[in-house]
């Protein structure tokens, strides 16, 4: 955890090393503007609270006045015309959008020279999906208070460019408290903060004093470009497969076993689940073997699931995988990830039809409404979610 700790605050997720440890030094205020749903607001003030709570950090809403870190509401043109492949994204030295266009050029807006953080801007559209907002506020409201790099290494994090975990966790919030321990404070090198975040972190979580330490290896900046262009939306489909057979082939070559080693096959299945089911399937379960054997990756799985479990519907064998549905449900709602829980319980729903369990059926359909509207926002998407789902299954085309 050490380890971690230093390469997600000391580096760039480019791979550019920042030459000292920033933090905020002073209470942190935060404003919201623009033009935010309601639901944002409701999502901020629970993050704000987890943080307090959780993290230890002191931190306050305002709704007047100069904030340390401001989030602007705009819209997915305005975030694209400056960063075509971001969401959302955080910033130093700005309190506007505005101020952040005209001056992104300029030094101050460049993270490596920054020495301390007392003025931050948050971007984040308003005209996504409620979850979409949520999802964006806790990743970059953590990095505007703490690291600003992504490692594929962590199985359990936001800070991991896989995207698996969508909300904060237990081990985000360590990392975060042990940022604001008072051991810490900004402008101290890689060699300083290396010094005191072992005693830091013993102090924290206590638990781990009595683990064996588990090294986990590097990931090479190689394996990392190829699972980028995998998941690139500027490429050719076999371009994108060529690039996620590369990073299995370097996981190989790595000898992982962990989740790094599963996602590329993940990627794969992904890719050919419409073309080549039988093949996606064969991805996944080489995938699935790999998360088995990996701690903490119990969200990876169900991800997983939702997949496996569809094919398995259209091949009128949903009831057989009823258990793992359920599971992975249970999964999903403890990882507060809407969208995917709205799609396993409409997978669920139609298993239920196969079982001959109708009452049961409907239930669970009308239950996955509400996670569906808040996961995918639009009316029009969440019922093309839900017919794309029912024909998967052979008995609704039969009946008509």
């Amino acid at each position: 955890m050490a380890e971690d700790f230093l390469d997600l605050h000391f580096e760039l997720e480019s791979g550019a090393e920042l030459p000292v440890f920033t933090r905020f030094e002073m209470p942190v205020t935060v404003r919201l503007t623009g033009s935010p749903p309601a639901t944002m607001r409701t999502d901020l003030t629970r993050l704000l609270s987890r943080l307090r709570r959780e993290a230890g950090i002191d931190i306050q809403e305002i709704t007047d006045g100069q904030a340390n870190i401001t989030i602007e509401a705009v819209s997915q043109k305005q975030i694209q015309r400056i960063l075509p492949q971001a969401a959302c994204f955080v910033v130093p030295n700005a309190s506007s959008f505005e101020e952040y266009r005209s001056d992104r050029r300029k030094p101050k807006s460049n993270w490596s020279k920054l020495r301390s953080r007392e003025r931050l801007g948050i971007f984040i559209p308003y005209d996504v999906s409620p979850q979409e907002i949520r999802d964006c506020l806790h990743e970059e409201l953590a990095q505007a208070l703490g690291p600003l790099n992504d490692l594929y290494r962590l199985p359990d994090s936001v800070f991991n460019d896989d995207n698996f975990h969508t909300v904060l966790t237990g081990f985000d919030m360590l990392m975060l408290r042990a940022a604001y321990s008072p051991e810490l404070q900004s402008g101290m090198t890689r060699e300083q903060a290396a010094a005191v975040i072992p005693g830091v972190l013993s102090r924290l979580n206590p638990r781990g004093n009595n683990l064996p330490v588990q090294h986990i290896s590097e990931t090479p900046r190689e394996w990392i470009k190829a699972i980028h262009k995998s998941v690139g939306s500027r490429s050719s489909s076999a371009n994108r497969l060529r690039s996620a057979q590369r990073a299995a082939q370097i996981g190989q070559q790595q000898g992982w076993t962990d989740h790094r080693r599963a996602f590329p096959h993940y990627l794969m299945g992904r890719m050919g689940q419409f073309d080549n089911p039988e093949e996606a399937q064969r991805q996944y379960a080489i995938a699935q073997q790999y998360l088995a054997n990996t701690p903490g990756t119990e969200l990876h799985r169900a991800y997983i699931t939702t997949q496996t479990a569809a094919y398995a519907l259209a091949r009128r064998k949903g009831p057989s995988v009823l258990p793992e549905i359920d599971n992975a449900i249970a999964v999903m709602t403890r990882a507060e990830n809407a969208s995917m829980l709205a799609t396993l319980m409409l997978l669920k729903s139609e298993a239920l039809k196969q079982s001959g369990r109708y009452e049961q059926a409907r239930a669970v359909r009308l239950d996955s409404l509400g996670w569906a509207r808040y996961g995918f926002g639009s009316e029009v998407v969440v019922r093309s979610l839900m017919q794309d789902i029912a024909l998967r299954n052979p008995q609704n085309i039969e009946d008509g």
